[in-house]
């Protein structure tokens, strides 16, 4: 054994070879089909499509257009359908998916301070196939529907039941009273959690419209405004909403409810109100909801003095509010926000990149602190709630990339090397490994106040803090210096054990896989 550390005598057993992958995908895939996942590819989408959730992909597909890759790059999508329904009142969520998947799923719900159970309907190869999977999930939501614990209760496809067919459309709409909303999200039909959590608003908000259609409803327990009310559309600081709502008073308008909402009787008072502010502009099936309304939707955000002009233009002509009043509304905010720009101005080079749907707002709020953003990357889809902002930051000179990958927001970092990265985890990662700054967008930037005066100082004590301390990633980059890295990471006694013949053995295996992926395509 030369010079290599034992423990045991795990090193004496004996090897298994890997068996020779075939030409044939299904053997790739796994011969009965189990490792079907949310990272399949273009070709296992259209196979999947020919089933009963044919008119759910071809919809997604339409929806959520894919960009340079066709699998998430980030957490998985149903995250955050998961999301949006666990903070709701008195809404039960339950899971439909593999196991694996759903103990993932609801780990990552709780460590970003879900309170509530997630139901899980359990299956195997014989329930799958023979439809007792949607049988029990059906005997599941009966058992559950007591209108004295829920106002609704929301059932959730993942990959493997979405790919089989399983028809929760095919669910009755209500149970003793209980709502009952089926939705797919799986992985290899929504780019991003973003979209995921437009998937469950948007469906909610059908619910809620055909129930105003219907009758009269329930008041939400807040009270109705009596002025004209600007519905908000966004998951967002909690102050900001009030910020908005301070701006919207001198026009005599007030803020409506934000949406994904906090509770059933929100969205009805959404519906009720004269407009809605996509302050996050991915939300295409909430804002056909709305559209379908007669609710006319307004893009961008009030950040930064030009951000917060535009903006207050734009509501007041959609409400046509006079040239007076908005005159007004501006004269109350826009020289506290002028000042606070001022007094919180920063130096330095960042690049912005996210996949919160945010980032472009957040960019704008970087240049007018003074900032040089040459590059935002979103991984959300260009939509026409984004074009404002889009085109603002072009004509700042920065390149604006939707649909952005993960190699794309790397390589435009690297290219024009920021004082800081502002990026997704593996981006921060990849930066710290080199002893360079970099700061999380989801925990540390977009869980900060962006509207108005608050937003304007947000990130002055945040960015500065990161930047006067860009010595600090270097002296940790030394104090680690030597500990190898990937596989040969640690302390070791001699060498590492590379074992380059299973590294050969393995690389065979996937060129081998990917010229079979590439044959399949290719039929």
């Amino acid at each position: 054994m030369g010079n290599e550390i034992t423990y045991d005598n795990a090193s004496s057993a004996e090897l298994i070879s890997p068996k020779e992958a075939t030409d044939s995908l299904q053997a790739i895939q796994g011969g009965d089909g189990s490792d079907i996942g949310c990272h399949s590819n273009s070709t296992q989408l259209s196979a999947l499509s020919n089933n009963k959730n044919a008119d759910i992909l071809k919809k997604y597909e339409k929806d959520y257009p894919v960009g340079p890759h066709d699998k998430p790059q980030s957490m998985c999508p149903a995250f955050g359908s998961l999301r949006v329904g666990l903070r709701m009142k008195r809404v039960a969520t339950v899971l439909s998916g593999s196991a694996c998947c759903v103990y993932g799923l609801s780990f990552v719900s709780h460590f970003y301070g879900a309170r509530r159970s997630v139901g899980y309907v359990p299956f195997n190869s014989e329930s799958l196939v023979t439809g007792k999977l949607f049988e029990d999930i059906r005997d599941a939501v009966h058992d559950m529907a007591d209108p004295k614990n829920y106002d609704a209760i929301v059932v959730t496809n993942l990959c493997v039941p979405t790919a089989s067919g399983v028809p929760l459309r095919l669910l009755p709409n209500e149970i003793n009273g209980v709502r009952i909303i089926g939705i797919d999200v799986p992985g290899f039909g929504v780019p991003t959690h973003a979209e995921a959590k437009d998937i469950l608003a948007g469906a909610m908000l059908n619910f809620a419209r055909q129930e105003v259609e219907a009758g009269p409803v329930a008041s939400p327990t807040s009270g109705k405004s009596d002025r004209p009310t600007l519905a908000i559309l966004g998951e967002m600081f909690p102050a900001d909403p009030m910020v908005i709502g301070s701006m919207l008073a001198p026009m005599d308008l007030a803020a409506g409810p934000v949406l994904p909402a906090r509770e059933w009787r929100e969205m009805y008072a959404a519906l009720d109100c004269s407009a809605v502010a996509a302050i996050h502009p991915f939300y295409t099936a909430t804002m056909r909801e709305f559209d379908a309304a007669g609710r006319p939707s307004i893009g961008s955000a009030p950040v930064g003095y030009e951000g917060t002009a535009s903006w207050l233009e734009s509501v007041g002509e959609v409400f046509g509010v006079s040239k007076a009043k908005i005159s007004k509304a501006k004269n109350a905010v826009l020289p506290n926000i002028k000042k606070s720009l001022k007094d919180n101005k920063i130096k330095g080079r960042i690049t912005v990149s996210g996949y919160e749907g945010s980032e472009l707002i957040v960019a704008r709020l970087l240049c007018e602190n003074g900032i040089d953003v040459p590059y935002v990357g979103t991984a959300c889809p260009r939509t026409s709630m984004a074009e404002q902002d889009a085109q603002w930051l072009e004509a700042k000179g920065a390149v604006v990339k939707f649909r952005a990958s993960l190699e794309d927001d790397i390589s435009a970092a690297e290219a024009l090397e920021p004082d800081l990265a502002i990026g997704t985890t593996p981006l921060v990662q990849h930066f710290k490994q080199k002893g360079k700054s970099a700061l999380y967008f989801t925990n540390l930037v977009s869980a900060r106040p962006l509207m108005g005066q608050a937003g304007a100082g947000s990130f002055n004590q945040l960015v500065n803090g990161v930047l006067n301390n860009s010595d600090k990633m270097q002296s940790l980059q030394n104090f680690f210096e030597g500990v190898g890295s990937d596989d040969t990471s640690g302390v070791w006694e001699g060498e590492p054990n590379l074992r380059p013949e299973f590294r050969a053995q393995n690389q065979k295996k996937l060129e081998k896989a990917a010229r079979a992926a590439k044959a399949a395509e290719m039929i």
